[in-house]
């Protein structure tokens, strides 16, 4: 393992904010605007993610290692767009961002840092925390601001929440990604740091997808699973 964690002592690899990202079936499948079938109705993990990218790009995934989480990891963390092809989407999650979350001991094998991404999601219980808050998937829209207050309220510290623009035809973004931050010690933090943009536009690896950007204050729909029009 030593060789392993040797790329782990150049600068340019260390990293301080660990971001537990949720995104929202319904919105996913409409990013890419592709017609999904039945997709989760909760809130599902799209990955664990740092600022860097691809700290160690030969240590490849290897299935085996999660195999014990597989019941979780389908209902969890599963790949909305190809759930046939599931492990395609852990991969690409582990070359991308699980080698650089390995450089912290909790998060230092693949087994850990898929296992320890499954616990922070039940940790967090955002499906149920949101439901608590009266925040539902709905016809009607709700206001950034109350979804950022309400969240940080629970939490603590402040979310980052990411939506689709409005496309032809809409009246308002769509919400579709929810980020939560953390230290390297898995302590809770605010994800937007003092003095940087609240709208910046993620940058590339940074986004939930080619589509989301930071949400504009104002309004914004949760569109109901069942692809009610609004």
């Amino acid at each position: 393992l030593k060789s392993t964690f040797l790329v782990f002592n150049r600068g340019n690899h260390e990293w301080k904010k660990l971001i537990m990202v949720h995104h929202w079936p319904v919105t996913v499948c409409k990013e890419v605007e592709k017609d999904c079938r039945d997709p989760p109705d909760y809130w599902t993990i799209h990955g664990l993610w740092q600022a860097l990218t691809e700290c160690n790009r030969s240590w490849h995934f290897n299935f085996q290692e999660i195999k014990d989480l597989l019941p979780e990891m389908k209902m969890y963390w599963p790949d909305v767009l190809h759930p046939q092809n599931r492990s395609h989407f852990w991969a690409h999650e582990w070359e991308k961002h699980g080698t650089c979350a390995a450089q912290v001991d909790a998060l230092s094998s693949q087994k850990k840092y898929f296992g320890g991404g499954l616990d922070l999601y039940q940790e967090l219980a955002l499906n149920s925390m949101l439901q608590k808050l009266g925040i539902k998937p709905s016809i009607n829209y709700y206001q950034v601001s109350d979804i950022k207050d309400a969240l940080a309220s629970v939490y603590g510290v402040i979310p980052k929440v990411q939506c689709l623009p409005p496309k032809s035809g809409e009246e308002v973004q769509t919400i579709g990604q929810i980020e939560l931050c953390f230290t390297k010690g898995l302590k809770p933090q605010n994800c937007t740091e003092p003095g940087e943009p609240a709208s910046q536009r993620p940058g590339a690896g940074a986004a939930g997808g080619p589509g989301l950007e930071v949400c504009e204050d104002g309004p914004v729909f949760y569109p109901p699973p069942d692809g009610t029009a609004h």
